[in-house]
């Protein structure tokens, strides 16, 4: 298997011009690919998106369905045009759980046994030239990077936002640290959070209390 590792997007139109293919396949990729690219094949380009299209469109959907405590999400595998996620749909599934207290390792072999299923029927609908399933524009969302202030908790939110802040973390954010937070004067790392009486301590938030079970002492950057 050939390795490419353009630096740029007209590395990447120059690379693959060669190879004649019949269909490019993406999966996390997170650039924008240019019209040049897509048509540099016979069938064009389908994506690999961790959402249930037209939700969540952009580089992060899973993050932003665990920071929105969505009970489940699912993946879509759609015709790729010149912008982010927004192509006919060729083939999608949901029903993958997120748990309260979600496992990354766990939700993401969830989310890989769903795309290993449906995979094989999208490019087989590519190759018989499907055109897919328009996406309803007017039900589109997008999950875009997280904003600066989310790496820090907000006493005066309420404890299913705060508890879903750590969730989001746990799940991880690429290398950010966080949430921080101040407790008794004092930074600390939010690892994980309860919304029912149990080990840890119990803070009040903007509507009732949360009970942080696990942190860890913290130096954050500057807000």
């Amino acid at each position: 298997m050939d390795l490419l590792l353009p630096g740029t997007v007209s590395g990447l139109a120059k690379a693959l011009s060669g190879y004649q293919a019949d269909l490019i396949v993406v999966y996390g990729f997170p650039w924008k690919i240019p019209r040049e690219v897509l048509q540099s094949t016979r069938l064009g380009a389908i994506n690999v998106h961790t959402s249930l299209l037209p939700r969540y469109r952009g580089p992060i959907p899973v993050h932003w369905a665990v920071r929105n405590g969505d009970p489940e999400i699912g993946v879509t595998i759609h015709w790729m045009d010149e912008e982010f996620d927004s192509g006919n749909i060729l083939v999608r599934k949901g029903g993958i759980r997120i748990e309260d207290d979600l496992v990354t390792e766990r939700l993401w072999a969830d989310v890989d046994q769903v795309i290993a299923e449906l995979l094989p029927v999208a490019i087989e609908a590519a190759a018989a030239g499907a055109e897919g399933e328009p996406q309803n524009e007017a039900d589109a969302s997008y999950a875009g990077w997280m904003e600066p202030d989310f790496m820090f908790v907000d006493w005066n939110r309420t404890a299913r936002e705060i508890h879903n802040q750590v969730r989001a973390f746990r799940f991880g954010l690429f290398g950010q640290r966080g949430p921080f937070a101040r407790i008794d004067g004092e930074w600390m790392t939010l690892l994980r959070t309860a919304l029912v009486p149990g080990n840890g301590l119990k803070v009040a938030c903007g509507d009732g209390p949360i009970w942080v079970t696990e942190m860890a002492p913290a130096l954050p950057p500057d807000r």
